[in-house]
C-alpha cells in the first residue's frame, strides 16, 4: 500500500507534469463519471493529503483518487506506450499536450467541488508532510483512546494521515515499543509524531525508502520485511503477527528483545463441546 511519502512523490510528479496546462483528453472510466468531460479545463494543482490525491481544475472542481492498496497513477509522453497494467484496470486518463496521466486500479474516483474537499479528507489527522502538520494535535489524537495498541493507533488515518504498515513497524521499533503496547504506556509519547515527521520528511525525495543509516539494500529498514532474519540492532530474529480488527488486519514486524512486552494477543480458544 502506498504511504505518505510515496503519495507525496506521486503528487509532486503529477503536479509538475499537468499543472498550468488545459486538458486535451479526459476519460473517467467509472459508471457515475462516464459522461463527465473536463477537456479544456486547466489543471491548477495536484495535492497530496495523507494517502489521498486531490487534482484541482479551474472552475472549482476536484478529482479525488485515494490509492488504498493497489491504486497508482502513471505518467507517459503523448506517443508513449502505456505499461501500468491491462486496459481493464484503467480508471482514469487525464491528458495535456505534453503528458498523459493514467490511473490504474483506483478503488475510488469521485468528482466534487473544491470547496467541498473536507467532505472526503476532513476526517484525516495531521499530515506529517502537509502544511497542516500539528504535532500537538497528532499526539492528542493518538492518546484519545489510551488503551489502544500503539500499532493500531499509528495506522488509524484519523490520528496521523499517511502512516502505513512500513512506517508503523519502523516507528514502533525506533520507539522501543511493542506494536501491542497501549499508547498511554509509552514513556515519551510525544516522540511518536516527531519521529513520524522525521522519517517521512527524510524519505519524500528518495527513490528507495530508508529508516536506518545503511545504504545496503538488505539493511535499509529496521524490521519491516525482515521476518525470521536477525534484528539489525541485537541479532534476535524478527517476528511477525497479524494486528488489527479482522477486516483490517496488517502484519506487524517487531524484535521481541528491542521491543519487549506485551506480545500479540493470543486468538481466543474455541469452546470445547
Amino acid at each position: 500500500m502506498p504511504e505518505g511519502d510515496t503519495v507525496w512523490q506521486l503528487a509532486h510528479r503529477l503536479h509538475h507534469a499537468l499543472a498550468g496546462s488545459p486538458l486535451t483528453r479526459c476519460d473517467l472510466r467509472v459508471p457515475r463519471l462516464a459522461t463527465v468531460d473536463l477537456t479544456g479545463r486547466e489543471v491548477l494543482a495536484v495535492v497530496p493529503r495523507g494517502k489521498h490525491l486531490l487534482t484541482r481544475f479551474e472552475g472549482g472542481l476536484t478529482l479525488h483518487s485515494p490509492l488504498r492498496m493497489d491504486g497508482t497513477w502513471k505518467l507517459y509522453a503523448p506517443t508513449e506506450r502505456w505499461r501500468g497494467g491491462p486496459a481493464h484496470q484503467i480508471r482514469a486518463v487525464l491528458g495535456t499536450a505534453a503528458h498523459t496521466a493514467v490511473g490504474y486500479r483506483l478503488p475510488v474516483l469521485e468528482l466534487l467541488r473544491t470547496a467541498d474537499e473536507s467532505r472526503v479528507v476532513g476526517h484525516l489527522g495531521p499530515d506529517p508532510l502537509g502544511p497542516d502538520w500539528d504535532p500537538a494535535e497528532a499526539l492528542r489524537r493518538l492518546l484519545a483512546v489510551p488503551d489502544r495498541p500503539l500499532g493500531e493507533a499509528l495506522l488509524d488515518q484519523r490520528n496521523l494521515a499517511g502512516i502505513g504498515n512500513v512506517y508503523k513497524s519502523e516507528l514502533c521499533f525506533l520507539l522501543g515499543a511493542s506494536p501491542w503496547l497501549p499508547v498511554d504506556r509509552l514513556t515519551t509519547p510525544e516522540r511518536a509524531p516527531a519521529l513520524a515527521r522525521k522519517l517521512l520528511e527524510a524519505n519524500r525525495h528518495r527513490p528507495t525508502r530508508v529508516t536506518t543509516s545503511s545504504a545496503r539494500s538488505d539493511r535499509r529498514l529496521w524490521v519491516y520485511g525482515r521476518a525470521g532474519r536477525p534484528c539489525l540492532r541485537c541479532g534476535t530474529p524478527v517476528r511477525t503477527a497479524d494486528q488489527g480488527p479482522t477486516a483490517e488486519e496488517r502484519v506487524a514486524y517487531w524484535c521481541p528483545t528491542c521491543q519487549p512486552s506485551p506480545p500479540p494477543a493470543e486468538p481466543p480458544t474455541p469452546p470445547t463441546r
